[in-house]
């Protein structure tokens, strides 16, 4: 404020300091919506903010120049101009205990079923604590951006609503939201909800029968199926009628198709009450009653199983989705989100009007999972954003056997946070917690977090406080290790039996009701019919996608991976075609002529432009690319560019995404600094769409250590347990050029250890032309397993490390690459087998030592195994006695002792196996250059002319 403002100011304001609480409290309305103040008083407060000041003025500096004010003699008092100075301050207290309520009313809600955890006392939440008392109850104040339909109520009116709204069965956090369209939004929802009955009859009526039906599965499972694991829901029945309204909210939206991701809690019970699994099929189940084509997969158990259907809900068809789930809890989260983004870019749903994501979590696994905080950090990303996701929170209070706040004074173990839900905070997500035994507080906040999330797009928690009422298995005894919060929950009746007494009460269930619904359900299930939905399956649906095609090929079916000369250079002369005046820095625009030299045949071929070309034929063939990793687009050796930055502007250009009218053809993203969050996006996405090539690129090849549980429980045995195909590629740089224990192993041991019946393939390409081929193989073929690739890092410059145009005009992916020079066959008495960059330290070792008896061959594709170039190899040198299988690597890692058995299989009886390799080590590699130069010259020369026997 100038001084000449604040002057003129002075000389006419009638305002007494004295009144700084009530303008305070004016002032906070303004900021929260200019509109909803006097026109005088929004021109005032617009003259005191400083023009060059962002938009919003510290409270403290505007409470400081009424203080000033109220030192500063004046020409009109507060009493003349009709100012009635403790009104005001009433006023202001009046103001200030709504704003409180707002703020810290959840503190004070009564969100406990069981009442063990204490409500503690918040003075800010007491009148007078603001100076309000008796004698102020019925004074009628302004009710300010109360919700409340009235401008003006008496006091004792105010607080009614405001306890009614923020301390019952129902605590909401909200006010920390920035975005003040946001929060009004949710005001004018939950805040003239104290008014209006939140549920008509008949709706209660049917939660009364989403109720009945949640507890009957358990209690129907619980006598017919004694002892055995079903994770049940009991104690969180009301998740049921919470779905059921996700499901009413999508169909008034006009969404078409709901992805669920959930832990085992409760999942039988969703299978079948909300997606409509026939009763049949879960108790044949439970019964190991399983039909032939079963029984040829590995399988898993009942409650990790994934379903996929259409209901009808409102008049509409929807398709339900519940993704399959190993037992890692939060694990599935980043693979719903990828599989719902899928189904997005397929139906060009970017903003997620149409496909929604809805997460299911424990409380305890939210507050401790790091895989929930990353795809949380995910939801509004560049290339990840699904246009938010309704969480909901099964928040029965214990993880396991951690123990319940009430049993492990002084502190917590569970968790830091008061809430399990605070961790959404960093996302400004509102959260609503609510009773789970008021299912129609449940049921109320579930539509008004599901229209919330259609309405701004992002992500939203409902945290349904709730118990458990058996162990964590119902064979768990739980009151070994809380036995306080297991008296409570034995005396404790159930939601329905609650509810139902709430219903007699009101006159809307006659009394024995409950008993003749609960009698009609369990009779639907002992013929095996579900009442509680119906679905409509999958004839009709217009949305899935057919996978039949990619059972069908075999691993070593030929694909012809070729294009041709004439495809090959318009497709690389429009990728180096750049808007008018873009300006390269000069290294990358060094590439691109060097580009243009290779596709005219003057220069050989590197890694960076085959691996483009692959891309570029296979988009221009009609499939999509889609690359990931934290320096996707550069390449973090410098060798992609996918994407090209004005030196000059800034400004971004990817030419890929140009290549055709469609430029979700290719999708690059420079991710967040995440694995096992991204890897288990790409994969969801991946097993969604069979058309598109997805790549996942860690950093170096050890970044995959972050993301190894999605390895293990999904990409390398999602096929077998669920027969979920999924053409997913990993490229992790891997190799040992002395940059120390972390940057040098992607651990090649480990994925070898994964691989069995042709459950994925693990290659070693060694030229810019295997890479190409590789990679267009992985589509071309009928067939949509994983890829794991042990990408170079040297190798990307090295001048051995070339290829010919005709290389990609001719030929395919050869897994075993035989002996490159000519040798004469009699003269070779040993044959090394090696992979990847060692290769090169054997063939320029070699040459130097002028040995021509021994054959150097490359093994391309370590899994599924190559016998038959393998053999071809062995069988091209018949003098040769010794084979010997070398690698970089220590003795106890890299391939040696996974395929030490293959290579021994195939072996004729003249043949001694022998190895040459670092010596066993704890650690990946040695961190001293010299050390590691030294090691490396001792492999290659064992190999070349000593190594170790078998």
């Amino acid at each position: 404020m100038t001084q000449s403002k604040y002057q003129s100011f002075i000389e006419s304001s009638s305002i007494h300091g004295a009144n700084a609480a009530y303008i305070e409290a004016f002032y906070e309305r303004f900021l929260e919506d200019p509109e909803s103040v006097d026109p005088s008083w929004r021109a005032y407060f617009r003259l005191i903010q400083d023009q060059n000041a962002p938009r919003e003025t510290p409270h403290s500096e505007v409470i400081a120049r009424f203080e000033r004010l109220a030192r500063e003699p004046r020409r009109v008092v507060a009493a003349e101009a009709g100012f009635d100075a403790r009104a005001a301050e009433k006023q202001a207290a009046v103001l200030r205990l709504i704003n409180y309520y707002r703020v810290r009313g959840h503190q004070a809600a009564k969100l406990d079923p069981l009442g063990l955890t204490p409500i503690p006392r918040v003075p800010d939440l007491d009148p007078a604590f603001h100076g309000l008392g008796p004698e102020d109850m019925d004074t009628v104040f302004n009710t300010g951006t109360l919700a409340a339909g009235q401008d003006r109520l008496p006091l004792k009116e105010i607080i009614r609503i405001v306890r009614a709204v923020y301390t019952d069965t129902i605590g909401a956090e909200y006010m920390y939201l920035t975005e003040t369209e946001q929060k009004r939004w949710i005001q004018r929802r939950l805040e003239p909800a104290a008014f209006q009955p939140k549920l008509t009859a008949e709706r209660k009526l049917e939660v009364l029968k989403q109720l009945v039906a949640a507890e009957g599965l358990e209690r129907y499972l619980h006598k017919k199926y004694v002892g055995q694991k079903r994770f049940s829901l009991e104690g969180g029945d009301a998740l049921i009628p919470a779905l059921d309204e996700v499901l009413h909210a999508c169909a008034a939206r006009d969404v078409e198709e709901i992805v669920i991701g959930m832990a085992h809690r409760g999942r039988l019970n969703v299978l079948v009450n909300i997606l409509g699994k026939s009763p049949k099929d879960l108790f044949a189940e439970f019964e190991g009653k399983y039909s032939e084509e079963d029984l040829k997969k590995a399988g898993d158990v009942k409650y990790h199983m994934g379903f996929s259907t259409d209901v009808e809900v409102g008049g509409k068809r929807l398709h339900l989705v519940l993704a399959f789930n190993p037992s890692h809890l939060e694990i599935v989260n980043p693979v719903v989100e990828g599989s719902v983004k899928a189904r997005q870019t397929r139906r060009n749903d970017e903003i997620g009007q149409k496909i929604v994501p809805v997460l299911i979590h424990g409380d305890a696994a939210f507050a401790g999972q790091g895989v929930v905080m990353e795809t949380l950090q995910l939801s509004e990303a560049s290339g990840y954003a699904t246009g938010g996701t309704l969480h909901i929170i099964v928040n029965n209070q214990i993880g396991f056997t951690t123990p319940n706040p009430i049993e492990a004074k002084p502190r917590q173990e569970a968790r830091t946070s008061r809430y399990c839900t605070d961790l959404a905070k960093m996302l400004e997500a509102p959260v609503f917690h609510v009773n789970g035994d008021d299912p129609e507080a449940v049921v109320f906040v579930t539509r008004l977090a599901m229209d919330f999330r259609n309405e701004f797009h992002k992500d939203v928690i409902v945290d349904i406080c709730c118990y458990r009422r058996w162990g964590h298995n119902e064979a768990d005894e739980p009151s070994v290790t809380s036995p306080l919060m297991y008296e409570a929950v034995k005396h404790h009746p159930t939601p329905l039996a609650i509810y139902a007494r709430k219903l007699e009460e009101e006159g809307v269930l006659p009394k024995g009701e409950v008993e003749v619904l609960a009698q009609r359900y369990r009779e639907g299930l002992d013929k095996g019919e579900n009442i509680a939905r119906v679905t409509l399956g999958l004839v009709g649906n217009k949305h899935t996608v057919n996978w039949a095609k990619y059972h069908q090929g075999e691993w070593n079916t030929p694909v012809d991976t070729t294009i041709t000369l004439e495809a090959l250079r318009s497709l690389s002369s429009k990728l180096l075609v750049l808007p008018e005046g873009f300006t390269l820095h000069p290294r990358v625009e060094k590439i691109y002529e060097d580009r243009a030299k290779m596709a005219s045949g003057e220069i050989p071929m590197d890694w960076g432009f085959a691996e483009t070309m692959a891309y570029a034929s296979l988009i221009n063939e009609g499939f999509s690319v889609r690359l990931s990793g934290q320096d996707a687009r550069r390449g973090t050796f410098f060798h992609r560019h996918a994407t090209v930055h004005d030196y000059k502007t800034g400004a971004r250009y990817t030419p890929l995404s140009h290549l055709t009218s469609e430029p979700s053809r290719f999708v690059v993203n420079d991710t967040l600094l995440s694995e096992l969050g991204v890897l288990g996006f790409e994969y969801g996405y991946s097993t969604t769409d069979p058309e598109t090539l997805v790549i996942w690129e860690a950093q170096f090849g050890d970044f995959a250590n972050g993301a190894q549980v999605m390895f293990d429980q999904f990409i390398s045995s999602g096929y077998a347990k669920w027969g979920r195909l999924c053409g997913l590629v990993t490229f992790l740089p891997h190799g040992y050029e002395g940059q120390g224990p972390e940057h040098s192993s992607a651990r090649l041991e480990r994925f070898l250890q994964l691989c069995a019946e042709n459950n994925q393939q693990v290659c070693v390409p060694s030229t810019p032309a295997q890479m190409f081929h590789m990679l267009r193989r992985q589509m071309k073929r009928s067939r949509r397993l994983p890829l794991i690739v042990m990408t170079p890092k040297s190798l990307l410059r090295h001048p051995l490390s070339v290829s010919t145009i005709a290389d990609l005009t001719q030929g395919r992916f050869q897994t075993v690459i035989p002996e490159t020079d000519a040798l004469d066959p009699d003269k070779v008495t040993r044959i090394v087998f090696c992979a990847g960059k060692v290769y090169f330290d054997l063939y320029q070792a070699r040459q130097k030592a002028g040995l021509d008896n021994v054959a150097l061959v490359r093994i391309e594709q370590l899994y599924p195994f190559p016998r038959e170039g393998y053999e071809a190899a062995l069988d091209a040198y018949p003098k040769a006695r010794e084979v010997l299988w070398c690698q970089e690597e220590p003795e106890n890692q890299g391939a040696w002792y996974q395929i030490k058995h293959r290579l021994a299989a195939y072996l004729r009886p003249r043949h001694q196996l022998m190895y040459a390799t670092r010596k066993g080590s704890a650690t990946t590699a040695v961190g001293y250059l010299k050390v590691h130069q030294m090691q490396q010259e001792e492999v290659v020369r064992e190999a070349l002319t000593g190594g170790k026997r078998l």
